[in-house]
């Protein structure tokens, strides 16, 4: 297990972990734009308040993406049921 060492809104963070450090400085830099989007719209948040509302808009992307991903899933394997139909 390796450790990284990132930014997030100017703060240093050690991250520790099995991912790459290249996977883990991309997250980082993924969460730190989340977090000055919500600064830019806020000026003055707090930043508990900023990285709690940039988590919530994560998880609403997370729980979007699962949701599409699983329709499209059960779209396929309906029509898979429906080809392999066409064979029996």
């Amino acid at each position: 297990m390796g450790s990284t060492e990132v930014n997030i809104l100017g703060q240093k963070y050690t991250i520790k972990g099995d991912a790459s450090e290249e996977h883990i400085k991309k997250l980082a830099m993924f969460v730190d734009t989340r977090m000055k989007e919500v600064y830019n719209a806020s000026p003055g948040i707090a930043p508990l308040k900023a990285a709690i509302l940039a988590s919530l808009d994560i998880a609403d992307e997370l729980y979007r993406t699962r949701e599409e991903h699983n329709a499209i899933a059960k779209n396929i394997e309906e029509r898979a049921d429906v080809l392999t139909g066409l064979f029996d």
